[in-house]
Parts: structure tokens; C-alpha cells; sequence
């Protein structure tokens, strides 16, 4: 069945007058409290017009704009449509920065846009979404939001849209590539997942909301001016205008932009009930952009994180993935771990790095950090699975070394820490299989890596996971954690060439001998092993 056909029939008929509604007692009290809630930041909202920042006075320039973005801007206008650029590609474009997507706002239905745009395709539920392809790059079109909708016979949904939406939210659709295909079965569990929670549903304006507050549906068309209200931060809510390119300030956001503040719209509790990951949010941004947020802003945070507990793990991976590897992690960390926010995402880290405070894991991970940030800003590719590598470091090891000794170099034991640390985090993480695998590979290939075996260590060059492998030995090395003359032998084995990896494999096999027998020879004689290196 159809998700538009699901929603008819829970709504008891197509025809608004035949719908019929029956709310909870807990939920009749908390729409009574949100109505007469004044922190509402649409109930807030001051009459007066926006500051219009006229071009002259303002440094966004088309020639920074991506010219797709400029072609979906220009086509709704000609169509008489309002058409703006809207969030962060303003806010970083006055920041000094290269937006890394552009967004638009439009008074254009998701199906108006539909036929303005061939290449475009309709998505989300909680959020109606059209997306305009152009080759890999995808500009994201949404109508102004506000505290009505259209009824749902004014916004048909074709059949072939039905399809696609797989009723996924339209925040979870980054994830797409990373969590596989939508099968049926996904599309199942995500629908059970969101009918066991009780839900309170507003009939006339299609939003629905869970118990803690938090919006589960959001279909609500209205004008600009209803818009820049339900936008989360102040930075966010500037909207350039490309009928005579200006920017609109309807919160004071160029002001906090040039004070480099963080400020959230409205009552920031209020705000968080509805989305906790606003709290992730605010910890990347204040990262990213080198902001402070606002004491107001911050306060909540530390009473309110328990709620990521309901956000589906499948959309904190993909926050976590914003966080970490979109070029300032190395800054993110920090900034998590004194919200307290880690711990929401990766409670075994966060626990490991409270324990050992300062310790060589922890330098490795910041480093590691740090080295996926000088990457991503030199334009070469990461990978989650390095990402999960570094942020698992500690709790693998500590797995490890709560083992006997003996066992702390046996490649069984290391897989089993691996499959533990990663099953914990999954209580929180949706980690799709490929990365976790990929973690196990890293790990398993380093007692390889330590101890080469003639010229069967040639055959790793071409292992799918030798070069993530070898960037961990590396690291590793660096911090004492494994052997730097190893570490540099297979940098020398990859830049020799070809007729001499042999004969350097030879010799490390002769070099692994003698050690064996020295080792041997010492247990032999009643030695005994001092200090056993540590796991990591």
C-alpha cells in the first residue's frame, strides 16, 4: 500500500470534514501546553518586516554560486515564483567559505517544482523534499514552511513518487548510499519503528509529534515570512533574494555571523524537544565555524541529551559522519566531549578516554583526526571505516587487554574485540556492514603487518584494506604503539622497485628468524618477558 493511501486511510477518508481524531489524554495536555507555550518561535515572531541587506552592502557574489544552483533559482522566478538560497551556503559565503551544497527555498509546491524540473525526483516524508539532479551534484528545493498545509487532494503525489519515497524521512536520505538499497524489509522495520511510538497528529496541519516533543512529520506550506521560524540557528535563517540579490535578515543573523555567535531561534529547550540532534548541530557548527554558542543556547544541552536516545541510529551515524569527516573532527572531539555529547554517540569512547585522560590512544586519536581533516581539505577521499578505526582504538584495546596476555597477539582474539566494540556502539550507531567489516580487516592485518613472513608479505600490497591497514601501523608507530622500524620498512617496500621487493622480503624473513630464535632461547633459559606491549 501506498504511504499516501496509508494516510487516507488512517485518516478515516479522503474528504477533510469525514476525518475523525481520537488523542491520548497526555498528548490533549501537551498540544494544550505547546499552544499557549509563548517560547514558540513562530508565536514570537515580531509583525515588522525583514532587514533587507541590499548587494552593496553585503559580500555573497553569483560568481561563488554553484551555477546549477543559479539555473533552479533563475527558472522559478521566471515562473513567478519567489526563489531564495537559504542556510548554511549563505552563512558560509559571508563566513569566507565554500558551501559544501546549495539550498532553496521556494512559495513552489514540491509537485509545482516537479514539473518545472524533469530532472527532479520528490522524497521525504517527515520533510517533502524535491531534489533537481544535475550529474552528482543535487540542489535541494523545499517550500517555505509555516502552521498551515494545503489539504492533500491540493498536493497530488504520483504514483511513481509513492515508490520512491520507500517512506524513509527526508533527514535520513544521505544515508541511503551508505545503508544499502530500501528493501522491503527496511521500509518495514522503519514503519514499526515509527507506529509503536504514540504519535499526536494534527488533522488540519499534518504535523505529528512523539512524546519528548519531537516532530515525526512536518508537511506545513506558507511564506517566507513563516519560514525563517522554524530555521534552528540565526546563522541559518538568511535568505538571498535572486530577484535583486540581497539577503533578508528576519532574526539578527548577519549581526551573530559578525560576532561569530551561535544563537538558536526561539526557546532553545523548545527547540531541542523537537529535534535533539540540534544539539549535534550546534557542536558541529561551533566546530566548523569557530563559534561560540550562546550561553542560552548551551544551557539546556547537558539536561536535554538523553533524547538522542530516540533519534533512529541510522541518522546519528550520518550526523556522526558530518561531525568527523567533512574536515574539522579534530576540532568536533573536543567540542562533544565538553557538551557532553560523546557519550551520546559513542558511550565505549567516551568512557575509555574519561579512564585514560592524555593517554597514547587518545593522542593517536586526535592525530588521526587531524590527518583525515589535512585530507579532506586537500580534496582525496576518506572513509568511515578509518573513522570507526580511530574512534574504536581504545575500547578495542581495553577488550584486549582484559584478555591474558598470550592471547593479545592471536588474531581470534583481536577479531572478538573488534565484533564486541562494534556491537556496542551499534546500540546507538547504525554502522552498515561494509564499515564494520572493513574495521576487522584493519585490525586483522596488523599482527601481518608487524611480523612479514618473507614474500608471502608481498601478496598484502594488493589486499583491498592494506592501505587503510598500513596508515593505522603507521600511526601507530608514530605513538609507540607499534614497531617504527617495521612501520618503515613497508614504506620503503612500496616505493622499491618491483625486482627488489623480493630480495627485501628475504631479508626481513631472515631478520624475523634470528629474533624468533633469540626469543627462543631466552624462554628456554628460564627468561621471562617483562612489560608486555600493549594491544594497540
Amino acid at each position: 500500500m501506498s504511504w499516501a493511501s496509508r494516510r487516507r486511510e488512517r485518516w478515516g477518508g479522503a474528504e477533510p470534514g469525514a476525518r475523525y481524531y481520537r488523542y491520548p489524554e497526555c498528548f490533549l495536555k501537551q498540544k494544550a501546553q505547546t499552544e499557549l507555550n509563548s517560547s514558540d518561535p513562530r508565536a514570537t515572531a515580531p509583525a515588522s518586516p525583514p532587514r533587507v541587506i541590499p548587494r552593496a552592502e553585503h559580500t555573497v557574489s553569483r560568481s561563488q554560486i554553484s551555477p546549477n544552483a543559479l539555473r533552479v533559482l533563475y527558472r522559478l522566478r521566471d515562473a513567478n515564483f519567489q526563489a531564495f538560497l537559504v542556510g548554511g551556503c549563505v552563512r558560509d559565503l559571508l563566513v569566507g567559505l565554500e558551501p559544501k551544497d546549495f539550498d532553496v527555498a521556494t512559495d513552489a509546491l514540491p509537485e509545482q517544482v516537479k514539473r518545472l524540473f524533469r530532472n527532479c525526483r520528490l522524497i521525504g516524508r517527515r520533510f517533502r523534499l524535491a531534489h533537481v539532479f544535475f550529474g552528482p551534484e543535487i540542489i535541494e528545493v523545499a517550500t517555505f514552511r509555516a502552521s498551515s498545509a494545503p489539504e492533500p487532494g491540493e498536493e497530488p503525489i504520483e504514483e511513481e513518487d509513492e515508490a520512491e519515497e520507500a517512506d524513509l524521512d527526508g533527514d535520513e536520505t544521505d544515508l541511503i548510499d551508505q545503508a544499502g538499497p530500501v528493501t522491503e524489509g527496511r521500509a518495514a522495520r522503519f514503519e514499526a519503528e515509527h507506529s509503536a511510538r504514540e504519535t499526536l497528529i494534527d488533522a488540519d496541519t499534518e504535523r505529528a509529534f512523539d512524546a519528548t516533543g519531537r516532530i515525526l512529520r512536518d508537511n506545513i506550506y506558507g511564506t517566507v515570512d513563516d519560514d525563517v521560524w522554524r530555521r534552528d540557528f540565526t546563522a541559518n535563517a538568511l535568505y538571498y533574494n535572486i530577484a535583486d540579490f540581497s539577503i533578508w535578515d528576519y532574526t539578527g543573523g548577519a549581526e551573530d555571523i559578525a560576532a561569530r555567535r551561535l544563537r538558536l531561534i526561539g526557546d532553545p529547550e523548545t527547540r531541542y524537544r523537537e529535534d535533539p540532534v540540534r544539539m549535534l548541530r550546534a557542536a558541529r557548527f561551533e566546530a566548523k565555524l569557530g563559534f561560540e554558542l550562546d550561553p542560552a543556547s548551551a544551557e539546556p544541552i547537558e539536561r536535554l541529551r538523553s533524547l538522542l536516545g530516540g533519534v533512529p541510529p541510522a541518522r546519528l551515524f550520518d550526523e556522526m559522519l558530518k561531525l568527523f569527516l567533512t574536515g574539522h573532527g579534530a576540532r568536533s572531539l573536543p567540542v562533544l566531549r565538553r557538551r557532553g555529547l560523546l557519550g551520546a554517540l559513542l558511550p565505549s569512547t567516551e568512557a575509555y578516554l574519561a579512564a585514560h585522560p592524555g593517554s597514547l590512544v587518545e593522542q593517536l586519536l586526535m592525530q588521526g583526526l587531524a590527518n583525515t581533516d589535512a585530507r579532506v581539505k586537500a580534496g582525496r577521499s576518506v572513509t568511515p571505516t578509518f573513522l570507526l578505526a580511530l574512534l574504536l582504538y581504545g575500547p578495542i584495546a581495553a577488550l584486549i587487554e582484559a584478555m591474558p596476555p598470550s592471547r593479545w597477539h592471536e588474531l581470534s582474539a583481536i577479531l572478538d574485540a573488534c565484533d564486541q566494540a562494534v556491537r556496542e556502539a551499534q546500540r546507538h550507531l547504525s554502522i552498515p556492514k561494509r564499515f564494520s567489516l572493513g574495521l576487522r580487516e584493519m585490525f586483522a592485518l596488523q599482527p601481518r603487518l608487524e611480523h612479514p613472513r618473507g614474500r608471502r608479505a608481498l601478496r598484502l600490497l594488493g589486499h583491498p584494506r592494506f592501505r587503510a591497514g598500513y596508515d593505522l601501523l603507521l600511526l601507530r608507530a608514530e605513538f609507540g604503539l607499534a614497531n617504527p622500524e617495521r612501520a618503515q620498512w613497508w614504506t620503503d617496500l612500496q616505493a622499491a622497485p618491483e625486482a627488489e621487493q623480493g630480495p627485501m622480503a628475504d631479508a626481513i624473513a631472515g631478520s624475523t628468524e634470528r629474533t624468533a630464535a633469540q626469543k627462543g632461547r631466552r624462554r628456554r633459559r628460564g627468561g621471562r618477558r617483562r612489560g608486555a606491549p600493549s594491544p594497540g
